[in-house]
């Protein structure tokens, strides 16, 4: 499931726009928001797309560590996991403390 970032409605991950406020899902989702944010934040080095461990095979063949402006949009095309696309955005850091 994807969650709107403008309305905070659910849509089903195959929905490219909220089917309460018409925003494109493509950038208003709240995973696309948040990779705008690891991407723009100057302490993130790199980004890693976590799976669970009973993900589908889609999911676990994306899973890992990508330059941060490289990054694959979620959730993941072909996904077949029964809940949605059960993956999530890491950064990681370059420095941990100010």
């Amino acid at each position: 499931m994807q969650t709107c970032s403008r309305c905070n409605a659910q849509a089903q991950d195959y929905e490219s726009e909220c089917p309460r406020c018409h925003a494109s899902l493509a950038e208003f989702s709240a995973t696309a928001v948040a990779l705008r944010r690891l991407q723009t934040n100057a302490r993130v080095a790199n980004v890693r797309v976590v799976a669970e461990a009973n993900a589908c095979p889609a999911c676990q063949q994306v899973a890992g560590t990508y330059a941060k402006d490289q990054a694959p949009h979620l959730p993941v095309p072909g996904c077949s996991c029964p809940n949605g696309c059960c993956c999530f955005y890491e950064p990681m850091l370059t420095e941990i403390y100010p």
